[in-house]
């Protein structure tokens, strides 16, 4: 089969070196450029990812069988629609489904509209509105642009004038662009969170193995949010019992609501979870593959990906076994210095093949190819990714892997899966 892959993250890289595994692929295309995957798969010509005529163009003369969505702003913006009208193939849910991800308010109104659990909330598009909304609220407000803002439009308030502040740069100076027009204000909930991703055909539901990222900058969850600096799977603070709850309280509910919409979702289904003193519940939705999830997710998947990928989009899933080894799998995300906030690109990066020699797995996030080298070209450059019997053993093997790459301001959380080794000094996860 010839697959075509849309995006260019550690996400996106993951996913191809899952799809080369797979004795029915002929071959792989991917876009935009990216280091890593250019050497496993072939890059593009003349595709631009915003312009889906090019993408239906390069689909058609090229025979492709099967086209991946994994970034959000597409699936978000319709691609998936547009190439099915086509007769393309697509992994990757409607523009209607994706809707999930692309508008808070629509996910939290689900969740209310059909008992599923999350934070009690509020959908502003005035400021004076959100704010008297504020004044008898008890503080931390957990505050969230409601559209796409690339892992970055949630924050929590401390109190009134900090929220005030942050509601006015949203509202008045646009901190948010387009993402911020509307906002959700959540209840603060405490806790530590857990992904579960599902590969879902509407009908049929099928979790993966659970992973708990890290998203603030800093060791100790400290700082702003990024899209991510690290993963693991395994989740051992989660029981089998409380993962079989989410699935058949909150995951397969989601699913059906909203075909009960009309809405036949096929594709990822991310379920970002806190686990809360009254239970799991619903922090977000994402219509895709996570990351830095995925990461640590394929590595430990033992079925073929194409065939669970070809069987969602042909909504044949129930004929799918879905197998996942017991291994640990850790990833630790090197960033561009400045990350999330102001950084520079450009910079030759060195060390990759004594990594790669470790035995890890390196996943280039923000890379571009030149005259033979990598440089950086993006705020997280590489999920530098480990898999071993244990936790322990997979951080060693991950750090010293990452120890022997370098560029000019790389950065890195040094804390990565210390809270699943016993060693974290606090448990306290919570947005």
């Amino acid at each position: 089969m010839r697959v075509l892959i849309i995006g260019n993250g550690g996400r996106e890289h993951a996913i191809a070196w899952k799809l080369r595994q797979s004795p029915q692929l002929k071959e792989l295309f991917f876009t935009p450029p990216n280091a890593g995957l250019s050497q496993i798969a072939q890059a593009t010509e003349h595709v631009n990812i915003d312009d889906f005529p090019s993408i239906k163009e390069f689909c058609k003369k090229n025979a492709i069988d099967l086209v991946v969505i994994g970034p959000e702003a597409p699936l978000v913006g319709g691609l998936s629609d547009y190439l099915q009208e086509e007769k393309i193939t697509v992994f990757g849910p409607r523009k209607g489904d994706a809707r999930v991800e692309g508008s808070k308010t629509f996910s939290k109104e689900l969740m209310s509209q059909n008992s599923i659990p999350t934070a009690g909330f509020a959908s502003f598009t005035k400021l004076d509105k959100a704010l008297d909304y504020l004044k008898d609220k008890p503080f931390p407000q957990v505050v969230k642009a409601d559209g796409l803002a690339a892992g970055k439009g949630v924050v929590i308030t401390e109190d009134f004038e900090e929220a005030k502040r942050l509601l006015e740069d949203t509202f008045l100076h646009n901190k948010f662009g387009s993402a911020g027009s509307r906002v959700v204000i959540e209840e603060f909930l405490q806790g530590q969170e857990v992904s579960l991703l599902a590969f879902t055909d509407g009908v049929t539901v099928i979790p993966m193995v659970e992973a708990q990222d890290y998203k603030a900058i800093y060791d100790g969850d400290r700082g702003p949010n990024t899209g991510g600096m690290g993963c693991y799977s395994p989740v051992p603070i989660i029981s089998r019992d409380t993962l079989h709850e989410v699935v058949n309280n909150i995951v397969e509910p989601t699913v059906y609501a909203l075909a009960g919409q009309g809405l036949i979702y096929q594709g990822v289904l991310y379920t970002g979870l806190i686990l809360t003193a009254d239970g799991p519940k619903v922090l977000e939705y994402n219509a895709r593959f996570g990351d830095p999830e995925t990461q640590v997710i394929l590595p430990r998947m033992e079925t073929d990906l194409l065939e669970v990928m070809l069987a969602t989009a042909n909504q044949e899933l129930n004929k799918v076994n879905l197998q996942f080894s017991e291994d640990v799998c850790l990833t630790v995300v090197l960033a561009s210095g400045g990350y999330p906030e102001k950084y520079r690109c450009g910079f030759e990066i060195n060390g990759l093949d004594k990594a790669t020699a470790m035995g890890v797995d390196v996943f280039h996030a923000g890379t571009m190819p030149k005259s033979g080298k990598v440089y950086t070209n993006g705020g997280r450059v590489l999920n530098v990714t480990a898999k071993a019997g244990s936790f322990e053993e997979a951080r060693a093997q991950a750090y010293a892997a990452c120890s022997l790459i370098e560029f000019e301001g790389k950065y890195n959380r040094s804390d990565i899966g210390l809270r699943a080794t016993g060693i974290a000094t606090s448990l306290h996860s919570s947005r």
